[in-house]
């Protein structure tokens, strides 16, 4: 199903260099997980219905669970079985020298991390496992609920929350801030319980990526009623599907990014609908594409050099885009004629299809089939536009290099808009922010 027809025209080259997330070794078609709870210091009572909790979901949704408490498993062959570790409410100093290099190495090779709760209670002699975990623990108040600020609704620990959470759990603070190194999935809102010391920014879920692995870490996870929370058990899992490479995620840190529609009506005041067609704002803070063809574009001001963030879900084999670099105009193929589009549809043509700029240069397709999330799931593209160049990064992974030569079109001085394609097709997007850059 392609998008608007766009004329021939050339591109640069694409540039050789690929910067792409951690990869997870291959180890066949089920993930295996290791669950390893060992402590050394507190024991959290409700560490076995953690690990019958994971069970469950292993289960449930098609992963191997292996639970010990042995740091002997930490050998370089061991961990070479398991496409993640889940730390389960360790503490303290719970592996020695040798196996501390096993796991690095497993790690560095792809291997994936979980941390859960007082996982950041765990190693503070071991620098490497502070920054693999993101923040070490400082202290906490009573249990009590709180308000968790959704950040990211494209990761999938988080993509089924709204904006706000409210749970009841042991709330902890961190001696340091991980929004500078990790992609901050949600944070606590300070003013909503006692006893937080974070001066308002108070990160509590993040994921990064680690020396050549994938690590997810939630503060979540104190109470026995944890492990019975469906939304939780979700926050979970996905957390546990990105540290194997079932799912991917841009978990790179953001920072500096202005919403442009953050999922309230207000927001599109500067949004205009430019032909036939519409979009649809639901509940859950996303817009959905009905009908076409038509765009909806940001109509406040022109962009020259930025990076523009969105994220965005098919329900199937659909089509839409976010065109770039075009003029303000009411007819959506003055984009076509002026500008270029990043298309979206998995299925169409190389030069057509998601990732590519349609019509005139292919994504790099392993690349961007390696980063791809599958119909249903959402995926994040960052836009980043600085004079004639275009890159275009799909989760995290950079998947196009392109440089505008047509002397008739300039992406240094044009709008940015979203397609709606028509009828058949279903496409939503999310969370559309941007960063100007100098």
């Amino acid at each position: 199903m392609p998008g608007y027809a766009a004329p021939s025209g050339g591109g640069a080259e694409q540039a050789g260099e690929q910067e792409q997330a951690g990869k997870r070794p291959g180890k066949g078609a089920e993930e295996r997980v290791l669950v390893f709870s060992k402590t050394a210091g507190f024991r959290h009572d409700s560490i076995p219905d953690g690990i019958a909790a994971l069970q469950r979901l292993g289960t449930e949704h098609g992963f191997a669970v292996e639970a010990t408490e042995d740091a002997a498993a930490f050998t370089a062959r061991n961990l070479a079985k398991f496409d993640a570790v889940v730390f389960l409410s360790t503490t303290g100093d719970v592996l020695n020298a040798k196996q501390q290099s096993a796991f690095e190495g497993y790690v560095e090779r792809g291997g994936g991390y979980v941390g859960v709760h007082a996982a950041a209670d765990t190693e503070y002699d071991w620098p490497w496992y502070g920054g693999l975990a993101g923040a070490y623990f400082q202290s906490h108040p009573h249990i009590q609920p709180a308000t968790v600020s959704v950040e990211d609704h494209a990761h999938p620990a988080t993509s089924h929350l709204g904006e706000s959470w409210e749970r009841t759990d042991e709330w902890y603070n961190y001696r340091s801030n991980p929004r500078g190194q990790a992609r901050v999935l949600a944070a606590l809102d300070e003013s909503t319980y006692e006893g937080g010391t974070m001066a308002g920014d108070h990160p509590i879920a993040w994921c990064q990526e680690y020396e050549g692995g994938r690590a997810f870490y939630t503060g979540g996870g104190h109470t026995k009623e944890s492990y019975t929370e469906e939304a939780f058990l979700t926050h979970l899992l996905g957390g546990i599907r990105y540290a194997t490479g079932a799912a991917q995620a841009d978990c790179r840190p953001e920072n500096g990014y202005t919403k442009l529609f953050d999922g309230t009506q207000a927001s599109l005041e500067k949004w205009k609908q430019a032909g036939p067609g519409s979009f649809e704002l639901g509940e859950d803070g996303t817009l959905r594409t009905v009908g076409g063809m038509g765009m909806l574009w940001y109509a406040e001001k022109p962009l020259s050099s930025y990076s523009l963030k969105l994220d965005w879900r098919m329900t199937g084999d659909d089509n839409s885009g976010v065109f770039i670099g075009f003029p303000a105009s009411d007819d959506p193929w003055s984009a076509v004629d002026n500008g270029y589009e990043i298309q979206i549809d998995a299925t169409d043509a190389p030069e057509k299809t998601t990732g590519s700029v349609y019509g005139f240069q292919s994504a790099d397709l392993e690349v961007r089939d390696g980063a791809l999330n599958p119909p249903g799931e959402w995926n994040t593209y960052e836009i980043r536009v600085k004079g004639e160049r275009v890159r275009v990064w799909l989760n995290g992974v950079k998947i196009n290099d392109f440089t505008n030569t047509d002397p008739a079109r300039s992406l240094a001085d044009g709008h940015i808009g979203l397609q709606n394609h028509g009828d058949e097709d279903e496409v939503a997007f999310r969370d559309v922010r941007l960063k100007e850059l100098k």
